[in-house]
């Protein structure tokens, strides 16, 4: 017995002298957490604004009565998402799913890397020899549960695509690669085009409203999966206006590099939400690579009051992001790009919309919060929803209320649309050719907050 105690004691004393608390309460010690403001964002500082309109708008009070609400901080855009921006995404989408289909036909057909041609790009776990234990226990456990049985593994991306038909490596590559463009017979001027139908975003997230409301739901069941078709649709700018010539503008405002730096548009709230998606699993697929990173928050779009927060620029009861009354400046020139005038859309010096880094930006130095594009926000319009909404970090998003807020006004838009206070709205599955986005990121604490 003596001998145990005396054993016991030993043990105490070493595990104390080893320790670096001491023995007292100091909290679990992470690694130090230095904020970082991502890439082609402004950091808005939390603080409270008079939200609704301020003036005797009296058709707009109706759905904007003045309401002091108070907003988090946020990083946010400094400019719309541009169509180069969301290129990124769109070709990320097209790889992926041409890796997995160059992966799958590589197993069907059992080639590995160190056959070359299409078994270069078998999945990474085709040689279980370099894998690390964890991966391996993965394997072995989880691959082959879901529907298709390739859930759970992963695809090569080492390997650079080729799209040079005259460089494919082997028949089957080519084979692939034929079910991602058009059919010939639909092909014309000697050239094939992308099957854009095919690009399609899978994510999954997480329903934490339902779940936080309904206390029997699992947490399997809170889990949604998504699958969208992510190609804007460049027809909208003809079927936005009838008898009128945009041809031009639906062949090339997507893809030609000339308005590369323009608002992309045509894209739907549900494409727009799918974007911020790929936005934080892009940037958590880099972090993760570089090992001891901490994950990033994730992207998402504005809620209604973060949104005009943020286009005040700190501007108490302003009719405009840089003050106002007027869409104009004291030299007469205009302050952001819109339809000044009945049919003369060219008046403030563009016809369409223009580069996304135009005119000059609010006080938190964002552009274009006023006029170019109007932008999606997180939120489903009710006419009535300032009368109920909480007065701090305001948000009303109901999954059966198909219309979405808009915000901002556009190049097609009268001044009252700039207005920073005005309402309107779309249908989620809706996409305009005056209809665009741009994201926010939660800045992580409060010491920010005004």
């Amino acid at each position: 017995m003596k001998k145990f105690i005396l054993l016991t004691a030993v043990l105490t004393m070493l595990a104390s002298c080893g320790s670096k608390d001491r023995g007292e309460l100091v909290g679990v010690q992470g690694k130090k957490w230095h904020p970082e403001k991502p890439y082609g964002m402004e950091l808005i500082p939390g603080g409270s604004f008079i939200m609704g309109k301020a003036d005797d708008d009296l058709a707009g009070v109706h759905d904007a009565p003045a309401k002091t609400v108070t907003v988090r901080a946020i990083y946010m855009d400094a400019t719309e998402i541009t169509n180069s921006e969301y290129r990124q995404f769109v070709n990320w989408v097209r790889d992926s799913i041409v890796r997995m289909k160059l992966a799958v036909l590589a197993d069907e057909v059992a080639k590995v890397p160190e056959d070359g041609g299409i078994g270069e790009y078998a999945f990474k776990d085709a040689d279980t020899a370099n894998m690390s234990v964890y991966e391996k226990y993965m394997f072995e456990n989880y691959t082959g549960l879901g529907p298709t049985g390739y859930e759970g593994r992963k695809i090569n991306h080492d390997i650079d695509l080729i799209f040079d038909t005259s460089e494919y490596p082997d028949e089957y590559y080519a084979e692939v690669m034929d079910t991602m463009y058009l059919p010939l017979e639909e092909s014309y001027n000697g050239q094939r085009t992308w099957d854009v139908k095919k690009f399609k975003f899978q994510y999954n997230y997480m329903d934490i409203q339902e779940a936080a409301k309904n206390r029997s739901i699992t947490r399997k069941e809170a889990i949604k999966k998504e699958e969208i078709e992510i190609y804007p649709d460049t027809t909208v700018w003809i079927r936005d206006f009838a008898y009128s010539y945009n041809e031009p503008m639906h062949n090339d405002y997507f893809w030609h590099d000339a308005y590369g730096d323009y608002p992309v548009v045509g894209v739907t709230w549900k494409q727009a939400k799918a974007f911020c998606e790929w936005r934080t699993i892009n940037k958590n697929s880099y972090q993760k690579s570089k090992k001891g990173s901490a994950m990033v928050n994730t992207f998402r779009l504005p809620s209604e009051a973060e949104w005009e927060y943020a286009a005040r620029g700190g501007l108490q009861a302003a009719t405009y992001p840089w003050g106002g009354p007027y869409a104009k400046s004291d030299r007469g020139c205009f302050m952001a790009n819109f339809k000044p005038v009945r049919g003369d859309y060219a008046a403030d010096q563009a016809l369409y919309t223009v580069e996304a880094k135009s005119y000059e930006p609010n006080d938190y130095n964002l552009y274009n919060m006023a006029g170019n594009v109007s932008e999606w926000v997180d939120a489903s319009y009710d006419p009535n929803s300032y009368e109920y909404i909480s007065t701090i970090n305001p948000s009303v998003n109901d999954k059966n209320n198909k219309r979405k807020v808009v915000r901002g006004g556009s190049w097609k838009d009268v001044a009252y649309f700039l207005q920073v206070s005005s309402r309107d709205y779309e249908y989620a599955d809706s996409a305009r050719s005056f209809i665009g986005f741009r994201t926010v990121q939660d800045y992580m604490g409060t010491k920010v907050t005004k």
